[in-house]
């Protein structure tokens, strides 16, 4: 009897590394862009969701059981991204880099029940909203000259 079952570590192996590359790009573009968080952020959020349902679905096979883990990483995204978010007086900022956390935790999720096209859309809408911004502004401030 084998104590370790190296077929389950490669699967869940490629599983979280998948989660980790799909966070990458946009762990990039807020490390460039707020540093407060990103390359170890976005990462570890991925990372952990996946984590978290790796692990109900390995003792879980019921939908339901499967959903309420899923409700819980879910729960705790929003908890996580509401730290981003600050408040000064009458400004808000972070709620971007909180819907952002939020993403990438439905990343790590996705690719954890297999849903890769789902994870790889996330990853590159939320990337492309981060780089077109800038862009759209610009172009915006142009106009108005």
């Amino acid at each position: 009897m084998e104590i370790i079952d190296w077929g389950l570590i490669q699967h869940n192996l490629i599983r979280l590394v998948t989660s980790l590359l799909l966070s990458l790009p946009i762990a990039f573009n807020r490390e460039k862009k707020t540093r407060s968080i990103g390359l170890r952020t976005y990462p570890l959020v991925a990372i952990g969701a996946c984590g978290f349902i790796l692990i109900g679905t390995s003792f879980f096979k019921e939908q339901e059981a499967i959903a309420r883990i899923v409700y819980g990483v879910i729960t705790g995204m929003g908890f996580i991204g509401g730290g981003a978010i600050l408040k000064h007086k009458a400004e808000v900022a972070g709620t971007a880099n909180a819907a952002s956390l939020w993403c990438t935790g439905c990343i790590g999720v996705a690719v954890a029940l297999n849903r890769l096209e789902i994870a790889l859309l996330i990853s590159l809408s939320v990337f492309l909203i981060f780089v077109l911004k800038p862009i759209a502004s610009q172009s915006s401030h142009s106009s108005n000259d």
